[in-house]
């Protein structure tokens, strides 16, 4: 009897087709290798990455080279007062050759370039926190959907149970029959049960198979390459408590990057306060300078060398536009801190609902599991009670309904409080691939 309510073996046989037996750690691998999810985050973690240095936040020396060569065609005509210096010619040839190097670096911007590097480091720490939702999500979609196949199978257990005892019903029925001592009506209602029951296995292999199809949607594999078999087991951890789980919230990587979030908002405020700072730049470089002329008063003027200089840009007024901003931004910070808030007492909610949900269900087992055995055994001895003519066929019916309800009642039951475990696991991030 525990057997049957501990141990779900696959009774499908699925022809045609190679089949492969997946448990759920293979499920939560696969899913975590190909989810679609899981890569689009990480991506977002390799740009964050890349973004989180000094030089994407404009704090790196700008080094800038330059050449600028003209060649023109052009008419001359100067006078002086010697009249014997004067030049007039027509289509003669210039050249202007300009080439530099600059080098500058920020000294001063009101702290903006280090604001915004913190805003990096926090926006990568971010991502690697949405990540972490994402693994964690997929995770619990997976186990859902896995130990959903699990609970459909143990429907089909049922179910067999119950034809195995319309088919001997109908044989008892026969056998009556060829001795005169039973009805065609008893036979006819007999074979009517008989197929209702064979019916519902059918739909219940539909499930089974829709079932297996979403799961291999889940760890992205396509439903045609292949028919997994499993095996497996409902084993529920009673041990949860809910204190611990409410303390374990602020571990949830969704919680961490939300507070998060409300660090990077105060850190825009402190990039757009500094644009009302004067910048400070200092700049170096070689610049040369060589004109050309075949004819005129100079015939080449050349000028080279290296400079030094400071600038300083001071912002006197732009329109507001700069104050409006920062109002933008401590707004943007109030709304993340209210998001944060809401956010958490959406879990503390989620947390006790779920819960309650886990431990009703615990609480109904251990009686629900006492039904299951009595219907287990009242099924059996009136099958007896049938077999020597102490019973009747409708009898034998009520007692396999009994049966059918209670296995119902106790697979969901206990689907029920997995599932409720799954999702308090996930809220204080305790679910992993093993």
């Amino acid at each position: 009897m525990k057997k049957l309510l501990l141990f779900v073996f696959c009774g499908v046989a699925l022809n045609g087709f190679s089949q492969q037996k997946i448990t759920l750690t293979d499920a939560i691998n696969i899913a975590l290798k190909n989810s679609y999810d899981i890569q689009l985050a990480q991506n977002n973690i390799e740009i964050s990455t890349i973004a989180n240095n000094y030089g994407y936040a404009g704090g790196m020396p700008i080094v800038t080279g330059t050449a600028n060569d003209n060649e023109q065609i052009t008419s001359i005509n100067q006078k002086f007062a010697d009249p014997t210096r004067d030049t007039k010619k027509n289509n003669v040839g210039t050249n202007n050759l300009t080439v530099g190097v600059t080098g500058s670096i920020l000294l001063y911007n009101g702290m903006r370039v280090h604001a915004t590097k913190k805003r990096f480091e926090e926006l990568q720490k971010q991502n690697q926190q949405l990540l972490a939702v994402q693994i964690q999500n997929t995770i619990a979609n997976v186990m859902s959907k896995y130990f959903d196949i699990v609970r459909q199978q143990y429907f089909l257990k049922a179910l067999e149970r119950t034809i195995e005892v319309s088919k001997q019903k109908l044989e008892i029925l026969q056998v009556r029959k060829q001795v005169g001592v039973a009805n065609n009506a008893d036979i006819f209602q007999a074979q009517l049960d008989l197929n209702g029951n064979l019916q519902a296995k059918e739909s219940q292999y539909l499930a089974i198979d829709q079932a297996k199809t979403d799961l291999l949607n889940l760890i992205f594999l396509k439903p045609a390459d292949q028919k997994i078999i499993i095996q497996d087991t409902i084993i529920i951890d009673k041990t949860i408590n809910l204190d611990s789980v409410k303390n374990r919230l602020s571990n949830n990587p969704q919680v961490i990057a939300a507070q998060q979030q409300i660090h990077i908002n105060e850190l825009i405020e402190r990039e757009v306060g500094a644009i009302r700072y004067p910048t400070l730049r200092a700049s170096t470089g070689y610049n040369l300078t060589s004109a050309k002329s075949a004819a005129g008063f100079s015939l080449l003027n050349q000028s080279y060398g290296p400079f030094v200089g400071v600038n300083l840009s001071v912002p006197i007024y732009n329109g507001s536009i700069s104050k409006k901003q920062q109002q933008i931004a401590v707004i943007n910070t109030r709304s993340s801190k209210t998001i944060y808030d809401n956010l958490l007492l959406d879990y503390e909610t989620g947390a006790v609902r779920t819960y309650q949900a886990y431990t009703n269900s615990l609480s109904q087992l251990k009686l629900e599991s006492e039904n299951f055995k009595l219907s287990q055994q009242l099924l059996d001895l009136i099958t007896k009670k049938f077999e020597l003519g102490q019973a009747t066929i409708i009898d034998v019916k009520q007692a396999q309904q009994s049966f059918e309800n209670a296995s119902y009642r106790l697979i969901n039951l206990t689907y029920t409080a997995k599932i409720a475990e799954v999702e308090l696991k996930r809220l204080e991030s305790q679910l992993s691939n093993k």
